[in-house]
């Protein structure tokens, strides 16, 4: 009751700011305007001088000319400090330092005088300009530079983009970043809309590279203006039109490796008071997505992107502004051999035809007695959004906005049209398809006031999200729900005409759970309910069972839920001398399959010690944790769906409870440091813990690729991120990023349906990662003439899934092993062969297992190994602080152009080479992890790009 009291007050405080003008620097977007006039000493109008504008570490750098009244003007200018220089014939020239801390517009009155000839300015940065005062920890990110960042994902560029420029960030696979230690908890804020739910590309379309003009990451303690993930927010500023008297654009096209082909069309054309920028683009590769073999085998795909975004201005104090996009994705979900042969059927009846197209081991019949075929699983995403914003000029202290959107994912995963295709070993013993969209609208509003020393901001969201989930699946393994076993060997009997008990007889008992399979893992009892959806039984199933069909059939799970989100923010940045004080407060109300609410305190800290050059930092925040939305329902009712909680405990586990999902909370604190050495590098650094009650992770539904959110009680993530920065030293710039975080999860499982890891009460979850750095070197000897970029990527290696050892407190090993010995039975051959175990010379084939003088997939501890995973030695395994992972990796990118081939002034044509993993390391992202099975790192490609400009 206190805590609701407390909301309503903020609530009332709120209300009271907007309706007599009190407060605050609001988020109208992620930018501000910079604007002034141009006079001589005498007071008149200077035409035609060079104003330009530029902030040395983010590489924004941007160019006006005074108009016949002297006026000029920057739209769309990111949040940060910047270097303003004015240049004239005749008059000297002009310096000053302006800050963009809000949407209110900073004006800058500049007085021209009188020089004895035409003199220019070469902007000079000092040690100063490379700090701010500011107490959260954030990295800023300019066009400039990601223009010439060799990027590793064409479909998820983005990703790429925060992945290699921002400390913190874990890399994984398929566009997948984790952000200082959580799965995935990161938000987008593109002009202002909040997006928080999952843009890697299996879940969604991300907005295009092209369309952004900046980004800001913020890795410190969110600010009050931000909710829901807040790991990491990347405020996203996107290209606008406005100003642009001239029409300019670009169209490139590129063709590379795996047949990778891709076209990209913008336009920017507009006036003072209007602008357009529009872009569209088009990628069609035979590597969309990174898959559990290092040869790539049904992995084509496709995506398509159109980007709009239109300002208008109806006065001098009020502007409308429209972000359109649409963006459509197609592709296949990447095999492996046994997926590519079918092995899984193999034994169980043997096939002497392969279906057309098929080569090597063909595996078997199905029980209608055909030849089983390729698996062929695809999806398709299609997602749209629209959000239209006004913005009103009150007085030259304050600006309110309100902004609506509609943003929609429509998600479709399609089985194989041969069903039993789909049958992996040990990964998908169900055939799955899913038809699931997620519908997120809301509004947003904001009042700006800034004067003095004071930067308020009060303002508020509404959200509601609208998701329906249909999963569509039926068992194809033969063994998973068998009715009868062998009685002398305990293995199961794969007869499709079996379907009752009461026929298990001769050599033949009932399945009452005793029963072994042929890797001698224990197989679960037969469940009469799931032989109703059991597809390899193909004879007609008992009246007694209760099924809804007199033959098996796949079943459908439906759900639907409305979730609510309610946020009222009030924040003020006080600067005073060489203090900023940032003092925050928010409210967040959630409701929907279950409710929560809190009040959360948003403090920081920052002192600039001018002399040495430094800016120390302090901040803490608290946090209202949500639900991941992506099969939130499934996760949350699917204990009470008797045939859904019959799948997990005969595959994973059994339901541990019927709880939903429920909002979690966070106390996070941050100490930081920023430090210029001279005016050529500056290096920030901060060291964070965060301690989250009700932590985030996930789970699968069955064996099959459908993901969705389960809750451990709690998590401990204390690490550090660093950031060095080299601004732009005659045409060099480089930049290094590096984090350690400790992502410690603990049981029990509170909500979610079942659950993986067993053993210890404290695990590290498979994103956590000791170690990873970036180091981006670039090199541009004149402006407008030819660059060269440069990455090295360190990564010590995430966390990898059941990877059998000897010994220790909870590793993988089979039925025969030993505290000496390692049995890798329960690994089929050829994830044997993904994971690159060997004992001693032997090393596993798609086909083979390793094996010893012990036999086959037995190996004494001392001659097992991989080059591609970090198993612990024999008796030393520990969850917590020791567990099997990713063995470490060094990648190389190289990117090489000449953005004006030809030195044209206004039609240029630019040219681009990029090489991704130069020395073709074969490396994994991550081996059996429970969220998302195995992937390589992308092999050596090679990329060229032709564009024309104008």
């Amino acid at each position: 009751m206190e805590k609701r009291r407390v909301f309503c007050r903020l609530a009332l405080a709120c209300v009271f700011a907007f309706g007599f003008g009190v407060s605050l620097r609001a988020q109208s977007g992620n930018f501000g305007s910079i604007e002034g006039v141009v006079t001589d000493p005498s007071g008149s109008a200077v035409a035609g001088a060079t104003v330009e504008i530029q902030n040395p570490v983010s590489g924004f750098d941007r160019t006006d000319t005074s108009g016949s009244d002297g006026h000029f003007s920057f739209s769309n200018v990111p949040f940060n400090p910047y270097h303003l220089t004015v240049t004239a014939a005749g008059f000297q020239s002009y310096v000053q330092d302006v800050e963009v801390r809000s949407a209110v517009a900073v004006t800058s009155k500049v007085a021209l005088k009188i020089g004895g000839a035409a003199t220019s300015v070469t902007v000079s940065t000092d040690a100063g300009d490379l700090v701010e005062t500011d107490p959260v920890t954030h990295t800023d990110v300019d066009r400039d530079l990601f223009d010439k960042l060799p990027l590793e994902s064409q479909s998820s560029s983005v990703s790429s983009l925060v992945t290699l420029a921002t400390p913190g960030v874990a890399a994984d696979s398929n566009g997948l970043f984790h952000g200082l230690g959580d799965h995935a908890s990161n938000s987008f804020s593109i002009d202002g809309q909040p997006i928080s739910d999952q843009q890697s590309k299996v879940f969604s379309n991300q907005i295009p590279e092209d369309s952004i003009q900046s980004l800001e990451v913020i890795e410190g303690a969110p600010p009050a203006q931000y909710g829901d993930k807040t790991s990491l927010v990347i405020a996203v500023t996107t290209r606008s039109g406005l100003g642009v008297t001239q029409p300019h654009g670009s169209i490139t096209t590129s063709y590379g490796s795996f047949g990778s082909a891709s076209t990209d069309i913008n336009l920017s054309y507009g006036g003072n008071s209007w602008g357009n920028f529009i872009s569209a683009s088009g990628l069609n590769t035979g590597r969309f997505l990174d898959g559990p073999e290092l040869t790539v085998m049904h992995d084509h795909g496709n995506e398509e992107n159109v980007f709009d975004r239109v300002d208008f201005k109806l006065s001098q104090a009020d502007t409308i502004s429209v972000n359109l996009g649409y963006s459509r994705s197609w592709f296949q979900t990447p095999n492996s051999y046994d997926a590519e042969d079918a092995t899984a059927w193999n034994g169980l009846v043997v096939s002497s035809t392969c279906p057309a197209g098929q080569i090597g081991n063909c595996g078997g019949l199905d029980p209608n007695g055909a030849a089983v075929g390729i698996e062929d699983e695809r999806s398709k995403i299609g997602t749209f959004n629209i959000a239209p914003s006004w913005t009103h000029i009150v007085n030259a202290n304050a600006i309110f906005t309100l902004g609506v959107f509609v943003r929609r994912d429509q998600y479709d995963y399609y089985p194989s049209a041969d069903r039993f295709a789909d049958l992996t070993p040990d990964l998908q013993l169900q055939t799955i398809g899913q038809n699931r969209s997620l519908t997120n609208v809301g509004v947003r509003a904001n009042y700006s006031y800034v004067k003095g020393i004071n930067n308020l901001q009060v303002g508020g969201e509404y959200e509601s999200t609208l998701l329906n989930e249909a999963d569509t699946l039926g068992i194809v393994d033969p063994t998973a729900n068998a009715v009868c076993l062998y009685s002398a060997s305990g293995l199961a009997d794969t007869n499709p005409a079996l379907t009752n008990p009461t026929a298990c007889v001769g050599a033949l008992e009932p399945n009452t759970g005793q029963g072994v399979g042929l890797n001698g893992a224990a197989l679960p009892a037969f469940n009469p309910l799931l032989g109703c959806y059991d597809l390899t039984r193909t004879a007609a199933v008992p009246e007694s069972d209760g099924c809804p069909a007199t033959t098996s059939g796949e079943y459908t799970y439906r759900g639907s839920a409305d979730i609510k989100e309610t946020a009222l923010y009030v924040q003020d940045a006080i600067s005073k001398k060489n203090w900023t004080f940032n003092l925050g407060l928010r409210g967040d109300l959630y409701r929907g399959i279950s409710n929560g609410s809190q009040l959360e305190p948003r403090l920081g800290i920052a002192y600039n010690i001018k002399k040495t050059n430094s800016v120390l930092q302090i901040s803490y925040a608290r946090t209202l944790e949500t639900p991941f939305n992506e099969n939130l329902v499934l996760a949350s009712e699917g204990c009470d769906n008797p045939v859904i909680s019959a799948i997990m405990a005969s595959t994973i586990s059994p339901c541990v409870t019927t709880t939903p999902l429920s909002p979690g909370w966070r106390n996070e604190f941050h100490a930081g440091l920023q430090q210029a050495f001279g005016k050529y590098f500056v290096l920030n650094g901060e060291y964070i813990w965060k301690y989250t009650h009700k932590a985030y992770d996930f789970s699968v539904l069955g064996s099959t690729p459908i993901t969705f959110p389960i809750e451990w009680d709690r998590s401990k993530i204390p690490g550090f991120a660093v950031r060095g920065t080299v601004p732009n030293v005659h045409g060099f710039t480089a930049y290094i990023v590096m984090s350690h975080v400790a992502a410690r999860f603990f049981e029990p499982q509170v909500s979610g349906v079942g659950a993986a890891p067993t053993g210890n009460a404290v695990f590290r979850i498979d994103h956590d990662e000791n170690f990873n750095q970036t180091t981006h070197i670039q090199y541009q000897p004149w402006k407008r003439g030819p660059w060269i970029g440069f990455n090295w990527r360190y990564d010590s290696g995430l966390v990898a899934g059941p990877v059998p050892c000897a010994g220790g407190e909870d590793c993988a090993n089979g039925p025969n092993g030993t505290d000496t010995v390692v049995d890798v039975s329960g690994l089929s051959p050829d994830q044997q062969f993904q994971a690159g175990l060997f004992c001693g010379s032997v090393r596993a084939t798609p086909t083979t297992p390793i094996s010893s003088t012990l036999g086959a997939n037995l190996c004494p501890a001392s001659e097992y190994g991989s080059p591609l995973l970090k198993i612990p030695a024999a008796g030393t395994e520990d969850d917590d602080h020791n567990p099997p992972r990713i063995a470490p990796r060094s990648l190389f990118d190289l990117s090489i152009g000449d953005y004006n081939l030809f030195h044209a002034d206004r039609y240029m044509w630019s040219l681009r080479f990029t090489v991704i993993n130069l020395t073709n390391k074969v490396a994994l992202y991550n081996f059996l992890s429970t969220f998302s099975g195995t992937h390589y790192v992308s092999p050596r490609t090679e990329t060229a790009e032709l564009g024309f400009h104008f």
